[in-house]
């Protein structure tokens, strides 16, 4: 076996679910190879091709390749070869890299003072009414240089890598213009070439309506002429997104930036049913797009047009949460059809200032009666699956990248059991660690 490394002694929850059991769970004392940043081999240390108990413990030959990981003096017999570094995992738990599916994290400014109106009472729609809102951000965003977004952006990617986010979505949409919408997307692929974390970009231009754009009809124009095709050149997103919704775009609007957005090779993402039921959930299953997110006013021919299509449904229980909302997404409904499931932190400045997907867990949990192992599975496969990436993240498995995050718990039913507070010990991505927390 040419393995580079070779974990053993871990507790392993692979969230595959070819796996039996609840989490993916790997019986007993669990192992995981990895060759060229890729998952080499995974199952029980009783069926590992190499005779474990042969190895000497010594903690003082600690391989630097794996900042500070516990290695084993000499070398397992009949397996890996020589060079392979051999780690002890010393009983953790270990799972896939987090994923988070949906998220605004580049932007300018914050939005406290529309936090503090919304509890007086003033509504969201209210708020975007007045010239607050989305725009209140696009001001600060337009202002902002790439050096500015950069920084902030990267503080807030920071908090999400320290919790064993190790994929992540950022959406632009903050810019509304050609220049703004572009420089958010460069920030983002520079955030990913920059930090340890994969980092996937969707256009979100469609956001809401500029204050140069009276009409709408004028602006989708704008962004399907001009934006978008200077977007796809420059191959600076993975997917397009659109805000479907009364204070934002219509079906028919809706579906002209989605064809365009076809016509390049752009993968579909919608805001669909978050304050009214307009069917765009459904438009968007019909033309094949990766997930609908929100979904709080989804109704039966959403759902079961978003099964037939394998049409993610993302959640996003910190907006939910923050905007006091009091109608759930139909979660039986989804159950029952079998639509996969993703949870999201949708971390923006007005609606989910969130930068901890762990907390997104305990939410979907609590708000939204998910059990622990659907909601881990909402941060892991169907959130890899949203982003359509799941034939490389999202479980453990041979193949897939080796993304690991290493956990000081005893269950992992304990991410999204407990509220504050961070069990995340080790970040691994392909293969090597790029994070130790203390």
């Amino acid at each position: 076996m040419n393995w580079d490394t070779l974990w053993i002694n871990l507790k392993l929850a692979t969230m595959d679910p070819d796996c039996p059991g609840a989490y993916g769970i790997v019986d007993g004392e669990g192992a995981l190879g990895i060759k060229d940043g890729l998952i080499a081999w995974v199952g029980p240390m009783a069926d590992l091709p190499v005779s474990a108990g042969r190895a000497a413990y010594s903690s003082d030959t600690a391989s630097t390749a794996n900042a500070g990981g516990t290695a084993l003096d000499g070398h397992l017999s009949d397996g890996p070869a020589p060079d392979c570094n051999v780690f002890d995992g010393e009983g953790r738990w270990v799972t896939p890299g987090l994923i988070d599916c949906h998220t605004h994290l580049v932007h300018g400014g914050n939005r406290s003072g529309e936090f503090e109106q919304r509890l007086t009472g003033v509504d969201y729609e209210e708020i975007a009414r007045r010239g607050g809102g989305i725009l209140s951000t696009v001001r600060a965003t337009r202002e902002a240089d790439e050096q500015a977004l950069l920084a902030s952006a990267a503080r807030r990617l920071h908090h999400f890598l320290e919790e064993g986010v190790t994929a992540i979505e950022i959406k632009s949409g903050y810019g509304l213009d050609m220049d703004t919408e572009l420089k958010m997307l460069r920030v983002a692929r520079a955030l990913g070439d920059q930090y340890p974390v994969a980092v996937s970009t969707t256009f979100l231009g469609a956001h809401t309506l500029p204050p140069e754009y009276p009409a709408a009809d004028a602006y989708i124009d704008f962004l399907c002429t001009s934006v978008l095709p200077e977007v796809a050149r420059l191959r600076l997103a993975d997917a397009v997104d659109v805000f479907c919704e009364g204070i934002g775009f219509d079906l028919a609007q809706t579906r002209r930036l989605f064809t365009a957005a076809r016509e390049r090779g752009l993968p579909l993402k919608i805001h669909a049913e978050q304050l009214s039921n307009m069917g765009g959930a459904a438009l968007a299953a019909e033309m094949g797009a990766l997930s609908a997110d929100h979904l709080e006013y989804l109704d039966d021919e959403g759902v079961a047009a978003m099964a037939a299509a394998g049409t993610v449904a993302v959640l996003l229980p910190g907006a939910f949460y923050f905007l006091r909302e009091t109608r759930c997404p139909p979660i039986d409904a989804l159950r029952r059809a079998g639509v996969p499931i993703a949870i999201a932190s949708d971390c923006n400045p007005g609606t989910s200032p969130v930068e901890s997907l762990l907390l997104m867990l305990n939410m979907a949990c609590t708000l939204f009666r998910m059990t622990p192992e659907e909601a881990l599975a909402g941060v892991t496969r169907n959130a890899a699956r949203a982003l359509g990436c799941l034939s490389e993240r999202g479980t453990l498995a041979v193949g897939k990248r080796a993304d690991l995050v290493f956990w000081d718990i005893e269950h992992p039913a304990e991410l999204a059991y407990r509220i504050g507070g961070n069990p995340c010990q080790r970040v691994v991505l392909a293969g090597k660690t790029v994070l130790e927390n203390a």
